[in-house]
């Protein structure tokens, strides 16, 4: 029995290595030296770049020399670390796998190494910028195949295809293009910040790598196995309790892991057998690891880094970037938990705890609720606290700061030295202390993590800074807290307990960068696919193409981006994913959704694609993290795979409901208006839950089912039968354009409808939402500082004039001379909310139908 669990363990630990650190394990010296030495250099280099010390001692290279940087120690690494294929060598390191990874490496970081030559020959490269790119290039995708597998290397190669051969008569005319020579390609992909060396490396490279190094950092700590076992506390006991205990620890873990498979290893390890013994069949304990874990990687104040990138790409701040987020993460989760509790009702099973599910769910609510409260109001809090240190001490502060957060710091380990540390074995899982006694030990792991929203979200710093300050406190947690845990329990031998910490520091700088290997060569693959799209202009056929496919009809679009998202992001890390799927995807929505009169903010698009992206880590057959869960639960991985994509239907929701009511991402949305939102979105999505689950109370009826569905869209979407009795907007004349944008508060939007030709010479009719920004002298100086657009009034029509290069409403599709029409303005009718009423009467209904047969088929049940 313990051999078979040890293969089983090694199995899993291979799925990891294979998928995240590199499955190579070599047993020489030098071999293990190396994979020990490099990573460790990649992890103080990025510390080095990230802290102020460069520009201390004036020795900084700019954000090119510093991505290239970035991407030789990931393509070195992703070659020592990643054989080349199973049965390739796993215990040495093959001296043609040496060369190939320091030709990889020297390539990788061309442009930091001879950055003066090739700016200076910008635009006309010469023979060894070419060879140097096209090598680099190769080599590139082949350390993605390495550690990412096939489809992200298949996807840049299909793009590479069209760039060089899209102009080959077989094409259909629609997609041909001139096509581009061997030069000009290298040039754009490998020379400028087009391509490889572009927004996605310079993310990876600026904060990206700091917040997996601080996740490595925590973990290594002990943070994951303390979020795992006050997961277990709090909810083990309850029906079905293992498989809520999963979605709380995969949320939690999610804060310090940015890999959904590492997320299913480290939790499932625990939940999955679990849950087997409660009574989840074993496709149905792994579908609900696989799907709490995808969850996490949605979910602020990460997401996967993903948070990161939006930023970048949709010109908005982090802090609007997480509350866009907020609310679809937290109603998805508490819906799965939900799911999880009807899945144990439908199967008999018990639990210590007969708790109600209606109580349950306002239980959750409750804790997230004050958890929300208890947290904001700590960051509010502490910042009022440091402006009043900041007065009364001026420069000294820092160091009052600095000397209070490690007073509380001693004291938050001296607490935790009066509890022993937390075993990690599956049998201490099933007979854990209480809940209190569990957070006790590790309330020092949340400093770091409050330190870091702190610096986020309250002194808005960048993420790359935030990211670095957290990590060093980090480091000084590692650094300390054995010693500090020894000296307050008397054990003696503090000095070991200092080289133990030595140690774990070394071990989390290593594990970090390791992780980051396949993540950073993702970031310049995907660098190669976001070159192709600009340099083509592949995107404008995408939107053709979802146009075609359509027939015009706006549901059908969005239906089809969702497929086609699904579709590319097969196989891709969450971070590639996202480039992929927002840089095709996300601008067919806007350009196909303004011509039918869809008008959302930009946002709103990128989560919508980005949503279906990862839905793929789910989907068969591609989904590894369906793989990653069977192999613990020992259940077949298609069959997983289907069922966690059954029980991920609620997110796929999501992203149709957002982008039909904003309000969901909190867009214009005042606090009030927020809690309403999330309680009745919250109703709407446990409603659909249990309708697609046919149960509720009791089991469900058919036509009882429809009810609850039909009251969930209810709640979902109150303004869709509105629409049908009333007209959303009022139309005004266009030569109102420019008092309507004098008279409009601060952050206000105008929608217009403009008329005109693209550049292919085709009509267009369609609707923009353009930004006003601050409140302005008046509305032409608005509408050129907030949208970057100017109007002209020619006899009576308004045109556009002028359009600010890289604006607004240049990125939205808006082109020279196109006329404005009409104006679009709210119309005065009936709140929407009003149609909460029959929803919740529907609700009534099928709960009192359900409720007199509940007695009923409960003692059916017990004989």
């Amino acid at each position: 029995m313990a051999e078979a669990q040890a293969k089983s363990d090694n199995a899993l630990d291979d799925i990891v290595a294979d998928a995240d650190t590199g499955g190579r394990a070599p047993k020489d010296a030098f071999g293990r030296a190396a994979l020990w030495y490099i990573p460790l250099v990649w992890s103080i280099y990025q510390l080095w770049i990230a802290s102020p010390l460069p520009f201390m001692v004036g020795f900084v290279w700019n954000d090119t020399q510093t991505r290239a940087i970035h991407l030789g120690f990931a393509v070195l690494l992703a070659f020592l670390a990643f054989p080349a294929g199973k049965n390739s060598p796993r215990h040495h390191i093959p001296n043609l796998t040496w060369l190939i990874a320091i030709v990889g490496a020297i390539s990788a970081s061309y442009l930091w190494w001879d950055y003066r030559g090739v700016a200076d020959r910008t635009g006309a490269p010469n023979m060894t910028d070419i060879i140097m790119a096209g090598i680099g290039l190769i080599l590139l995708m082949e350390a993605a195949r390495r550690s990412l597998g096939i489809p992200l290397m298949l996807v840049a190669l299909f793009f590479l295809s069209y760039v060089f051969f899209g102009s080959w008569s077989g094409l259909p005319e629609v997609v041909q293009w001139k096509g581009a020579s061997f030069e000009k390609a290298m040039s754009h992909m490998w020379l400028t910040t087009e391509g490889v060396f572009g927004v996605a490396l310079g993310v990876s490279s600026g904060f990206v790598f700091l917040f997996v190094l601080f996740g490595a950092l925590l973990n290594q700590a002990g943070a994951g196995n303390y979020f795992l076992q006050l997961a277990f506390a709090a909810l083990g006991h309850l029906r079905g309790g293992p498989a809520k205990a999963a979605v709380i620890a995969s949320a939690a873990t999610g804060l310090i892991s940015g890999s959904s498979i590492a997320n299913v290893v480290t939790t499932g390890t625990f939940t999955i057998p679990l849950m087997k013994k409660v009574g989840f069949p074993a496709t149905k304990a792994g579908a609900v690891e696989v799907s709490s874990s995808i969850n996490g990687v949605l979910t602020p104040p990460v997401m996967g880094a993903v948070a990161f990138l939006m930023t970048e790409y949709v010109g908005i701040s982090y802090v609007e970037v997480v509350k866009t987020a907020i609310v679809p993460a937290a109603i998805s989760y508490v819906a799965l938990v939900y799911i999880v509790h009807l899945e144990a009702l439908k199967s008999g099973m018990t639990g210590t705890d007969k708790t109600h599910p209606v109580k349950f769910i306002l239980m959750a609510i409750f804790i997230i609720a004050i958890s929300i409260v208890i947290a904001g109001g700590l960051l509010f809090l502490t910042g009022f606290a440091v402006d009043a240190i900041n007065t009364a001490f001026g420069a000294a502060s820092i160091w009052v700061i600095l000397g209070l957060m490690m007073v509380a710091y001693v004291a938050a380990v001296r607490f935790a030295a009066q509890q022993p540390d937390l075993e990690t074995s599956l049998e201490t899982m099933q007979h854990l202390p209480s809940v209190g006694t569990i957070f006790k030990t590790g309330i020092h792991y949340l400093m770091p993590i409050l330190l870091l929203m702190y610096l986020l979200m309250i002194e808005r710093k960048s993420p790359g800074l935030s990211a670095f300050w957290s990590t060093m406190f980090m480091l000084f947690i590692l650094f300390t807290q054995n010693p500090l845990k020894a000296f307050f329990r008397k054990q003696g031998e503090v000095m070991r307990h200092v080289r133990e910490g030595v140690s774990d520091i070394a071990e989390g700088m290593i594990a970090g960068a390791r992780n980051m290997i396949g993540l950073a060569a993702a970031m310049g693959v995907a660098g190669i696919i976001v070159g192709a799209v600009t340099l083509t202009g592949i995107g404008q056929v995408m939107a053709e193409f979802v146009e075609f496919l359509s027939g015009g009809n706006l549901l059908a679009m969005l239906f089809f981006v969702a497929v086609i998202s699904i579709i590319l992001g097969m196989g891709l890390p969450t971070t590639a994913n996202y480039i992929v799927v927002s840089s095709l995807m996300a601008g067919v929505v806007v350009e196909l959704g303004a011509q039918n009169g869809l008008i959302v903010p930009l946002v709103a698009v990128h989560m919508f694609v980005f949503y279906f992206g990862i839905m793929a880590d789910v989907t068969p057959p591609v989904g590894l993290a369906s793989f990653a869960a069977a192999a613990i639960s020992k259940g077949d991985p298609l069959k997983t795979g289907f069922q966690a994509f059954f029980y991920s239907i609620r997110t796929a929701l999501l992203p149709f409901l957002f982008i039909f009511n904003t309000d969901l991402l909190l867009i214009d949305v005042g606090p009030v208006q927020a809690i309403f939102v999330f309680i009745f979105a919250l109703i709407a999505m446990l409603l659909f839950a249990a309708g697609t689950m046919n149960y509720f109370i009791v089991k469900s009826r058919i036509y009882e089912s429809a009810a609850l569905l039909l009251a969930a869209f209810i709640l979902f979407q109150p303004g869709y039968f509105l629409n049908q009795l009333s007209p959303e907007f009022e139309t005004r004349a266009g030569t109102e354009l420019f008092q309507m944008a004098q008279d409009a508060p601060a952050d206000a939007s105008l929608r217009v409808r403009l008329i005109g030709e693209n550049l292919n010479g085709d009509e267009v009719d369609a609707r923009y939402l353009l930004p006003l920004g601050e409140v302005g002298p008046d509305g032409a100086t608005r509408l050129l500082n907030a949208s970057g657009i100017e109007f002209r009034d020619e006899d009576g029509k308004i045109f556009v004039d002028n359009l600010a290069f890289g604006g607004p409403a240049e990125q939205l599709g808006i082109d020279w001379d196109w006329e404005l029409v009409e104006l679009e303005v709210p119309a005065d009718r009936m709140p929407k909310e009003i149609f909460y009423i029959p929803a919740l009467l529907l609700v009534l209904g099928v709960f009192l139908l359900q409720r007199r047969r509940q007695p009923k088929e409960e003692a059916e049940a017990l004989a």
